[in-house]
């Protein structure tokens, strides 16, 4: 959550010449309602079941880049598809700064809690190593760290 996935995977999927895909956004759109909505009616185990679908047949097609929700890692299936179908990138930004970013807004499901910064400190606490186990690449998620690695995979595109 306020990491930045969408930003970055439309700029790489840009500059790789792939499509971008947002996961939730993909869920989203075929449910027609928002994750919170399926929060709300279906429960945290149901999303995470669709997730799951989604995530498998998703991580089949070829030439895309992939924003996953930031949950998407806490189920051993979806860390598998990732890791065995491409290269996985984890924005990490440290919780203080992910607050910074996302403390306003309404549909974040997992921070309805009655202390949301307590709730994303312990959710960070809980994803950072999952995310860690299953990345190729490691970057700060801000703009400058993000134009770095953007840059330095136009280098290997161009050189390779």
């Amino acid at each position: 959550m306020g990491a930045g996935k969408s930003t970055l995977g439309r700029q790489l999927a840009r500059r790789l010449g792939k499509r971008f895909i947002d996961a939730d956004a993909e869920l989203e759109r075929r449910l027609g309602v928002t994750i919170a909505t399926i929060f709300e009616v279906e429960g945290e185990a149901s999303f995470r079941d669709r997730e799951q679908a989604m995530i498998e047949e998703l991580t089949g097609l070829e030439d895309i880049v992939l924003a996953t929700g930031g949950g998407a890692v806490m189920r051993a299936a979806n860390r598998t598809r990732l890791k065995e179908n491409g290269t996985v990138i984890y924005l990490y930004a440290e919780p203080e700064t992910l607050w910074q970013r996302i403390h306003g807004g309404r549909n974040r499901p997992m921070l309805q809690a009655p202390d949301p910064r307590s709730r994303l400190v312990e959710l960070f606490a809980l994803r950072d190593p999952l995310y860690r186990e299953i990345a190729d690449h490691v970057i700060e998620s801000d703009r400058e760290a993000v134009l770095r690695f953007v840059r330095q995979l136009d280098g290997n595109a161009h050189a390779g």
